[in-house]
């Protein structure tokens, strides 16, 4: 066996309609499907060994990048109506996955607009900061407190 590629990934966050504010609305992904899911009609969702608790629905919505051609991975962001989510977002020296990471184009200008938009940084402009000046990477907090890095991209 050999997996091809990475198809989405999935984070349940607390409340939809604010996580989708900084990822559709600040970062530019675009929403492809946006639905509420029975989740008697979800394979394994009655399952202990996927879910902590037995939950009746599910909204999800699967934010993608405003590319057609992407062969990159889309997010799927999920809720559940009418009930919390529990637990903690994890730092970068924690088992678990610790955050996602977007490539841009200007790291420094992402990151003063993002910041003159209320996204906390993690840290401050001068902890991404080398000696020379340069910023090739930062990290700031999404809605629920996961860390969201942006940066170069390989190779730069």
């Amino acid at each position: 066996m050999r997996a091809k590629g990475v198809s989405h990934i999935a984070v349940c966050v607390a409340d939809l309609d604010r996580s989708l504010h900084f990822y559709r609305d600040l970062l530019g992904l675009m929403v492809r499907l946006h639905t509420t899911q029975d989740m008697a009609r979800r394979p394994g969702a009655e399952s202990a060994e996927m879910y902590r608790m037995p939950r009746e629905s599910r909204t999800v919505a699967n934010v993608w990048f405003d590319d057609p051609d992407t062969t990159q991975p889309f997010l799927v962001l999920t809720s559940h109506p009418g009930s919390q989510v529990d637990g903690v977002p994890i730092k970068l020296d924690q088992i678990g996955i610790s955050h996602i990471s977007f490539e841009v184009e200007d790291v420094r200008a992402c990151a003063e607009e993002l910041m003159a938009r209320g996204v906390p940084l993690a840290g401050t402009l001068d902890d991404f900061t080398d000696e020379e000046g340069v910023m090739r990477t930062f990290f700031v907090y999404d809605p629920d407190g996961i860390l969201v890095q942006f940066d170069q991209g390989p190779g730069r």
